[in-house]
């Protein structure tokens, strides 16, 4: 009997690394091409191209990731990782794009080993963890570096879930097993309790995406740990509740400091709670369907249909109602409750952004949809159908997202996709238009903004994009007017102000360009082209004390960059000083 049960759980282990080999392959197959991509301008320059401060070597990056806010969030272990990126690849964009896919990776092995350790099974367990690994709604969230955030936190999501099972087992006294020495036994759950709330911290601290953790937790002991309801199960997640709680404030704080609010200021509630009914539909449709997708989809305002709204709502209804009637499938509700509560954050009743919804928000809340494929599939098909539907439908999803990835290939694949496929989508042609500017494809650019001005006329990108134009056309006063119009309708553009600061010096209006350049630097701090044309403008001036103190503060930031050291040099020597 001894053997059999040895021989049974070798068969067993020996079936799940061949499945983790297939699950890592699959995903190196469909994503593989990224390691020659480049990074977008969307973010990617935040984050990582013109951020000074991931470059500055880990210790200086750690003093700063801990207090900056840079990009609406507070996300120090986000940071910490780029940097390390940095010191790998320095600015080669293919390796943090692989670095990427190996989280990803890394989370569809823990996915897999999670359920099959949740639920004892194998084959089901490796379908969800499949679907997550090839679903082309989780192409941006691997092919987009900015989004390393989603993929280092949900490696911590599925580490601090794997902890908080483990802690569980041992608090029913269920042995655990040892595959160094091959024996079971019985160790104090409090370890597996601290280190759940601890990396629940680091996940925390990576993307405030986590925050909804202890209500999966909850629902987890719902099923599959089938744990008796009583008051311990809420008294134990009182310190995860707790830390959420905290990480939401600080999140609304930082985003609303930073702006990212603005646009929800301008949409009202009741237009917020009908495209948050929208999404949730939309996103179910697309995890079936997922046909024209985009990086950013507009969001709609007050044009959303009625006959979507009504469809929404009815369908949200449909399924509650399902949940109420088939609540025996233990699975069912977990599963709708999963997406439901772990898509709120991120659903738009506090719009964050200018979206109406986006992909990169499906990376957790679908595995809930795919528990509820998987087990549904398991309770009604013979296993011969089961196999035949997975295997079909994650070859097409692999097809999918194969050719979602291309895509991300750079800026032009990138956002000629997003506008083929969205309508009126005024922040990606904005960035389009950027994007030709910078290929000196000027006629193209100068089309795409009154393109972008006909229908969306209080455009900041648009008219600062125009104003660029018109200064390599040597027209500075119609630029100037352009870039007055930009930081009219967007306060918080430094690129409008520096850009004005560039005008004024073309027109010899010193006093204005300072004046610019100094608002600039105050609008974005770390600023490195305000900071290098408001120390020229003031030697040229001769006012060299003020230079060289602009150039120090720049120097604080940017240690190594040479324009500033040869401005402080020249500042320097005009005082007589070394």
């Amino acid at each position: 009997m001894s053997f059999k049960i040895k021989q049974q759980e070798y068969s067993s282990k020996k079936t799940a690394v061949i499945i983790s080999v297939c699950l890592a392959a699959a995903v190196i197959a469909v994503y593989a091409p990224v390691y020659k991509y480049d990074f977008t301008s969307f973010d990617d320059n935040t984050y990582v191209v013109q951020n000074v401060h991931i470059r500055a070597g880990l210790i200086q990056t750690a003093r700063w990731a801990f207090t900056a806010t840079t990009a609406a969030n507070w996300h120090p272990l986000t940071w910490l990782s780029l940097a390390t990126d940095y010191q790998l690849f320095k600015i080669h964009a293919g390796g943090f794009h692989v670095v990427n896919v190996l989280y990803h990776i890394i989370n569809t092995l823990l996915l897999f080993y999670l359920f099959k350790y949740l639920t004892n099974t194998i084959w089901p367990s490796a379908f969800i963890a499949a679907a997550f690994a090839l679903h082309p709604l989780h192409v941006e969230s691997v092919a987009w570096v900015a989004e390393r955030k989603d993929v280092l936190s949900t490696m911590f999501w599925f580490l601090t879930t794997l902890a908080y099972v483990s802690y569980t087992k041992q608090c029913r006294g269920e042995p655990m097993y040892s595959p160094n020495s091959g024996q079971t036994h019985r160790s104090a759950p409090t370890k597996w309790y601290l280190a759940a709330i601890t990396l629940f911290i680091l996940g925390l601290m990576s993307k405030p995406m986590l925050v909804t953790l202890p209500v999966v937790l909850l629902l987890m002991d719902y099923w599959p740990l089938e744990r008796k309801v009583s008051f311990r199960l809420f008294i134990e997640k009182i310190p995860f509740f707790l830390l959420s709680l905290a990480s939401c404030g600080v999140t609304f704080i930082v985003q609303r400091d930073f702006g990212s609010m603005s646009f929800g200021e301008t949409v009202g509630l009741k237009t917020r709670i009908c495209n948050a009914i929208v999404s949730y539909s939309v996103y179910l449709w697309k995890t079936i369907w997922p046909a024209e997708l985009a990086m950013l989809y507009p969001h709609p305002g007050d044009e959303l249909s009625k006959y979507q709204i009504a469809f929404s709502v009815l369908l949200l209804v449909v399924i509650f109602v399902c949940i109420i009637f088939l609540r025996k499938y233990k699975f069912f509700t977990v599963g709708w409750l999963w997406y439901f509560v772990t898509l709120l954050p991120v659903i738009g009743l506090v719009q964050v952004g200018a979206q109406a919804y986006a992909d990169r928000y499906t990376y957790i809340p679908l595995i809930g949809v795919f528990m509820i494929m998987t087990f549904s599939s398991v309770q009604y098909l013979s296993k011969r159908n089961c196999v035949f539907l997975s295997m079909l439908l994650l070859a097409c999803w692999a097809v999918v997202s194969g050719r979602q990835v291309r895509y991300w290939q750079n800026d032009e694949t990138l956002f000629t996709n997003t506008l083929r496929n969205t309508k009126n989508n005024d922040v990606i042609l904005g960035n389009y238009i950027n994007y030709l500017i910078s290929k000196n494809r000027i006629d193209e650019a100068v089309a795409k903004t009154d393109e972008l001005l006909k229908f969306k006329p209080d455009s900041y990108q648009a008219h600062c994009n125009l104003g660029v134009i018109l200064i390599q056309k040597n027209k500075f006063d119609e630029a100037e007017k352009h870039f007055a119009l930009a930081v009219k309708y967007n306060p918080g553009l430094a690129q409008g102000y520096l850009n004005l600061g560039l005008v004024a010096s073309y027109k010899k209006n010193t006093d204005a360009a300072i004046k610019y350049f100094r608002q600039a630097i105050e609008t974005k701090p770390d600023y490195m082209d305000a900071y290098i044309c408001l120390a020229i403008t003031l030697n040229n001036l001769n006012r060299a004390d003020e230079a060289a103190e602009i150039c120090r503060v720049g120097l604080r930031i940017e240690p190594n960059n040479e324009v500033l050291q040869r401005q402080l040099k020249l500042a320097l020597e005009k005082n007589g000083t070394k």
